[in-house]
């Protein structure tokens, strides 16, 4: 029987990988994207042709607006696995938060995923069967000055993560979340050479983690191999901010 994911900010790196994975276990995917097009044009094309047999569909919102939920309108299928990868960060004093901003990033992290969640939930009831899984931050576990944004609104998804995940057990609902640190992708352009080998250096591993280490917990946690690992929010950072 055909599986669906639903992966929102599939064309980033972690999102990429994500699909990769995902793809090679056997899932069809609804490609969430904003921007940009060509690199999930680029990712469908590529999955298709290693998994002829599997279904992968480009669904395009902007999760920023509060209306960016009406992505669902695009998916057609049951969705076993909601994977709430796409974010932003921000580096900055909280003082120069703008209300835009603010009201920006609360769609983004709170109010859509909210909206998708609470959409897609009930067919998961149905099939008393279902993984959803937030790609979140060290930083929502343990903050982060001149983050303080980013921090609260990853912090607020691992709290939607324990709570929802008490409420769905019983419906054999997985729901959980990856917190990583300092992952090599565009993320990390925000920081100059000398921040980011500052970062590095103080890192016990000794290296930024790469997407494809991300996408192996998150492929793992969605297996039948993690049943019991619900409501957990998992790091995944190199030792760093333990």
């Amino acid at each position: 029987m055909a599986k669906y994911a639903l992966i929102t900010g599939a064309s980033g790196g972690i999102g990429r990988e994500i699909s990769r994975a995902l793809a090679q276990s056997g899932f069809s995917i609804f490609l969430h994207y904003y921007q940009h097009k060509e690199a999930v044009e680029d990712l469908r094309y590529e999955l298709r042709s290693h998994y002829p047999d599997q279904e992968f569909m480009m669904v395009q919102a902007d999760l920023s607006q509060d209306n960016g939920w009406h992505v669902l309108k695009e998916i057609d299928q049951p969705i076993d696995c909601l994977i709430h990868n796409c974010g932003q960060s921000h580096v900055g004093l909280i003082t120069d938060v703008t209300k835009i901003t603010l009201e920006k990033f609360i769609a983004l992290n709170i109010t859509n995923p909210f909206l998708i969640t609470q959409e897609l939930l009930p067919q998961m009831i149905r099939m008393k069967k279902g993984n959803i899984i937030f790609i979140t931050s060290i930083w929502g576990i343990v903050g982060s000055s001149m983050e303080v944004l980013y921090s609260m609104m990853k912090g607020a998804q691992n709290s939607f993560v324990k709570a929802l995940a008490r409420e769905l057990a019983p419906s054999h609902i997985n729901v959980n979340a990856v917190a990583p640190g300092a992952i090599e992708t565009k993320m990390m352009g925000v920081f100059d050479e000398e921040t980011k080998q500052l970062v590095c250096d103080d890192i016990p591993a000794g290296r930024f983690g790469q997407p494809e280490e991300v996408a192996a917990l998150v492929n793992f946690l969605v297996s039948d191999q993690a049943d019991y690992i619900n409501g957990q929010v998992i790091p995944i950072n190199g030792a760093w901010q333990t």
